[in-house]
């Protein structure tokens, strides 16, 4: 745990840290057992119903869950998919696995036939844990795995699956938990997959104790009186996961569970006063949907939020002081490796735009092209040094994916940014979303920021096209708010916008406004889709038109 006090600093909260991984772990006793079994743990929101559970409930439930698994073959290592929304069974399903000693795979509900059927088979799971509808929609799939047992969450499940009140029901109360150690596998969360196939990044017992000291201090000291967790990401995704539900429970927190399909700003602000939230992770898309929406509720009690997975910048760092009422503590992380870089604004000044600072006991730096750490403000590859708790054990079966995502001892991140002389990082782009345009590299991110930043926008993304002079332009993909239509005025400003604030060679060439920008299922935008639709479109009838001449070289 974080040494906490109120005049404390960022470098004496480094300097007083070190590891201490104990020889036995184990998340879901850690996260059940191991609290006060009268304490809260979980508020269930089903249809309209609150129902709430302790920890004794949630550890009786988990033990019984376990004995069940058990008897359908499950062994230590074995893989156990979990495809299912927020909620208890979700939870109790997760619990069991690791106690069980078996390796948890989450699946989101938006996942189709295909990438289900291809993380299922390529991790081989044993059990799926899942609901009757998705069942329906995934039957074809789910028969194409021999050797795949179903647990089915409802009222029905057809022969040859297994209905999950029943196996509750005949499971016993008592579990001895399997005695796993903080290298044991527990966790393997598949990556969004946008060059080739998705990789398993397959991650240890001590990935829940690698995540503390980003997850204490990005929600300012946590825990706190009265604190009390919820986020709308999918629990399915590592963020969800591990940057709010189970480091909360680690520490005797509840944690609200909402089901919904899609994301609905009125419905989150009423939610967060209804159930007494006091801590939040809302992801950068949730918080630009919840300013478009210009909401806001004087009730709200929010002590700390945090966001992650995109920039906000300036502009939606003073929409969320203003209307939630706290400062949004920006997080940088992956799935491979999460929580390395933060904010904590109870502790230090939060620059707008920058990614954080290192939180303790994660060395990280900006790798030159020769693998050492870049000079103050120069640009390279952000890369982390092992061994670190929070770091993946291995792609799953992937050797050569595994040592190529390491260069020496430097796990690399496949993201370019700059540190500053203060230690505050500032992201770039994805090394494959940077832009090379007549031998200027540019980064996306800023480019979007800036674009948000217009009143009439609600969301934008920056890609680079093909163009036979300058290599690459920019592209702009532009969503616009509610009471806002596309004009050539309106893009004319967006474009000189971009022009004044950032750089000539930056500003998008061309722009389309579009309904809908696609997102990954952890509500990043999927630049790289953007990019193939574009190149397809080029290949089938030629680039459009640019809507002005001025040379840039």
């Amino acid at each position: 745990m974080i040494v906490r006090g109120p005049d404390v600093t960022y470098d004496e909260l480094r300097a007083g840290f070190s590891w201490a991984l104990p020889e036995r772990l184990n998340i879901g006793t850690a996260c059940s057992d191991a609290q006060a079994s009268t304490s809260l743990a979980l508020v269930d929101l089903v249809d309209g119903d609150v129902r709430e559970y302790t920890f004794g409930q949630l550890s009786e439930l988990s033990n019984r869950f376990a004995n069940a698994l058990a008897g359908l073959g499950v062994t230590p290592r074995d893989r156990v998919g979990v495809l299912l929304p927020q909620g208890l069974e979700t939870a109790v399903a997760h619990l069991a696995a690791y106690k069980l000693g078996g390796v948890v795979v989450p699946l989101t509900k938006l996942f189709g036939a295909d990438a289900v059927r291809y993380r299922l088979g390529d991790s081989e799971a044993r059990v799926l844990v899942t609901d009757q509808e998705t069942l329906e929609r995934l039957a074809d799939a789910v028969a194409d795995l021999t050797g795949l047992k179903v647990v089915v969450v409802g009222d029905r499940a057809p022969a040859p699956h297994h209905r999950w009140t029943d196996l509750i029901h005949r499971g016993s109360a008592r579990f001895d938990p399997a005695a796993t150690g903080p290298d044991d596998p527990a966790l393997l969360i598949y990556t969004s997959g946008t060059t080739g196939a998705p990789k398993g990044a397959l991650h240890g017992h001590r990935v829940l104790l690698g995540h503390l000291p980003g997850f204490e201090l990005m929600f300012d000291f946590f825990p706190q009186g009265g604190d009390r967790m919820w986020t709308p990401a999918d629990w399915a995704w590592i963020g969800g996961l591990l940057d709010a539900v189970l480091p909360s429970w680690y520490h005797g927190r509840p944690v609200i569970a909402a089901r919904r399909a899609r994301f609905d700003p009125e419905w989150a602000v009423q939610l967060m006063v209804d159930h007494h939230v006091r801590n939040a992770f809302l992801p950068p898309t949730s918080l630009k949907l919840m300013r478009e929406a210009d909401v806001r509720h004087a009730d709200l009690a929010l002590r700390s939020v945090m966001s992650g997975g995109e920039p906000l910048g300036a502009e939606m760092l003073a929409w969320g002081e203003a209307h939630l009422g706290v400062t949004v503590n920006e997080i940088y992380g992956q799935t491979e490796a999460n929580l390395l870089v933060g904010n904590s604004a109870s502790v230090w000044p939060v620059r707008a735009g920058s990614m954080g600072r290192p939180y303790p006991g994660h060395e990280v730096a900006v790798l030159d092209t020769d693998g050492h750490p870049a000079s103050a403000g120069a640009e390279g590859q952000i890369a982390c040094r092992a061994p670190d708790p929070v770091m993946l054990l291995e792609y799953w079966r992937r050797p050569d994916a595994t040592a190529a995502k390491f260069r020496g001892q430097w796990l690399l991140t496949g993201d370019v940014g700059t540190v500053d002389e203060d230690g505050y990082f500032w992201f770039s782009a994805r090394d494959d979303d940077v832009i090379n345009s007549a031998g200027y590299r540019i980064g996306p991110a800023e480019i979007e920021e800036c674009i948000v930043g217009h009143p009439a926008v609600a969301m934008a993304a920056a890609v680079g096209v093909p163009d036979p002079v300058r290599g690459s332009v920019v592209k702009a993909f532009v969503r616009l708010g509610e009471g806002h239509a596309p004009s050539p005025a309106l893009e004319a400003e967006i474009r000189d916008r971009v022009r004044g604030r950032l750089a000539a060679y930056s500003y998008p060439r061309e722009i389309e406004f579009v309904d809908d920008l696609p997102l990954t299922t952890t509500g990043k935008i999927r630049r790289l889709d953007l990019r193939l639709r574009e190149e397809q479109r080029r290949a089938d009838g030629g680039p459009p038109d640019h809507p002005d001449t001025e040379e840039h070289l």
